[in-house]
């Protein structure tokens, strides 16, 4: 299984970095076309495709344009089988803080984000 922890890590990375530079050429890399944004932080239900994800990371000012640090980590990935895997990992936009559940899935020989189900927190900013 070590395997897949190795190639899972750079696939988090890129994720974080389609998120520093706003780069949603990065971020198709890493997301399944069919994958799911998903978030109820505010108690209402926030559903996008890629399609409609990808335009609003296209819209908005990088945090590399912004001179912000990074703040992005990979707190754990737990494997639940030999091509599907879990990874919790925080990052930092402006001043949200968020805490993202990534669902992959390795198809093709290649592992892929399939869902993300995030956490925002705006007061630890």
């Amino acid at each position: 299984m070590g395997t897949a922890f190795a190639e899972i890590t750079p696939v988090l990375q890129t994720y974080f970095d389609g998120l520093y530079y706003s780069d949603t050429g990065r971020l198709r890399q890493v997301f399944h076309p069919k994958a799911q944004y998903v978030c109820a932080s505010d108690g209402t239900l926030l559903y996008r495709t890629m399609d409609e994800y990808f335009p609003v990371v296209d819209a908005r000012p990088s945090p590399a344009s912004r001179g912000e640090a990074r703040r992005d980590a990979i707190v754990s990935i737990a494997l639940a089988g030999p091509v599907t895997a879990i990874a919790t990992v925080t990052c930092a936009i402006g001043t949200a803080q968020f805490i993202d559940l990534l669902t992959l899935i390795k198809l093709d020989g290649r592992w892929q984000i399939i869902s993300k189900t995030f956490h925002r927190d705006d007061s630890k900013a």
